[in-house]
């Protein structure tokens, strides 16, 4: 039972109304559900109504009363014009346990800005969560996310040591000249520097000097692997190379774009970011995304040690804005076994790199 709790109020740590992940406020009258702003807590109102008073009850009857209860303004004439409390400012820490009293005057960290229980944040925390395992971690977090969401950010995905390997090892292939400017897939006309504006090369893992690459791949694998058959419809059976890519900081960015527009096969878009000491307000580079259906759009800072899943087809248009720095990345696209065996039948040939299908890999060790 009290797992099920934990894993619901997990789950519960996006805006209600748009799906936003980042600076929550949570609902001060039942404390178990959020919204990014006072506006989308008062459009949800009617619908949320209906549940937020028994949650205020069962809060009620497991906290401890304080000595000095604090005035809640009235409720608003008409049960429909708005909620009864207002939103309340709410921290990953705060979002682990709605029953336990809350500090309503600190400032909402970014997603998955709480260390480790032991203190450290090499264990990634996916919006503040630690999990002890790649399959708990995909099964407990991002599955219920995507299916939710159709977008997963996890912060301190495998560390600072391992994190700076795979950085080291980016930078030296930078050096060797090989980053060559990224294509489009299905654009002919277009001016490829108009639309995007990032170098990118194309890594196996086993090439040499790549061995930090390699296993990030591999981690990704696993995570993929224990999602398997609970993600959407799919049933994912490889995966493209890893596209290392590099945007100079002169400004370059990608236009709005799908990845995959026309069924190539590609169902999860996954990227691991690489860019130490990284804001948005000075260097720019956040990746927007645009839920189909939904007014609203998310932002994703490009931070060191982050990974962000998300379906890869017309669901999830998005952007790369404008960077100011230099600002690395590595991408790699699985496949689902369906959609790909019918876009080969349909293309007959495979679309140059990206059609490269690569078996998911075994647990590979860092070193």
């Amino acid at each position: 039972m009290e797992k099920q709790q934990s894993d619901l109020e997990r789950d519960r740590q996006y805006c209600e109304l748009c799906g936003k992940m980042e600076n929550l406020l949570k609902c001060g009258r039942c404390r178990s559900s959020f919204y990014c702003s006072k506006e989308h807590q008062k459009q949800h109102w009617k619908e949320h109504k209906l549940i937020c008073k028994e949650a205020d009850k069962a809060q009620v009857s497991k906290q401890t009363p304080e000595p000095t209860p604090t005035p809640t303004p009235p409720p608003p004439s008409g049960d429909d014009k708005g909620p009864e409390k207002p939103l309340e400012k709410i921290s990953p820490e705060q979002a682990d346990s709605a029953s336990q009293p809350q500090n309503t005057n600190t400032e909402a960290p970014e997603v998955g800005e709480r260390p480790g229980e032991d203190g450290s944040k090499d264990t990634a925390t996916p919006n503040g969560q630690t999990s002890s395992s790649p399959q708990k971690l995909a099964t407990e977090y991002i599955v219920p996310c995507m299916n939710k969401h159709g977008i997963c950010v996890v912060d301190n995905f495998l560390g600072a040591e391992t994190g700076l390997g795979i950085l080291e090892n980016v930078k030296a292939l930078h050096k060797t000249g090989k980053f060559t400017d990224g294509q489009l897939v299905s654009q002919k006309g277009d001016s490829t520097k108009d639309i995007r504006g990032d170098k990118i090369t194309w890594i196996e893992g086993r090439e040499a000097g790549c061995e930090k690459i390699r296993f990030l791949m591999s981690r990704m694998d696993d995570l993929i692997r224990h999602c398997n058959g609970k993600l959407g419809n799919y049933t994912i059976n490889g995966r493209t190379k890893a596209m290392v890519a590099c945007y100079p900081g002169n400004g370059t960015g990608y236009v709005r774009h799908v990845d995959n527009p026309n069924g190539d096969g590609r169902c999860v878009t996954c990227i691991y970011y690489l860019n130490k000491d990284w804001t948005a307000k000075e260097h720019g580079g956040l990746l927007r995304i645009f839920p189909e259906g939904k007014a609203q759009f998310a932002d994703i800072e490009p931070k060191f040690d982050r990974l962000l899943l998300f379906w890869s087809d017309r669901r999830n248009p998005h952007e790369v804005q404008p960077a100011f720095a230099t600002r690395y990345a590595i991408t790699v696209w699985y496949f689902d076994a369906d959609e790909r065996a019918r876009a080969k039948e349909k293309y007959l040939t495979g679309a140059g790199e990206k059609g490269v299908k690569v078996e998911l890999g075994k647990p590979s060790d860092p070193s």
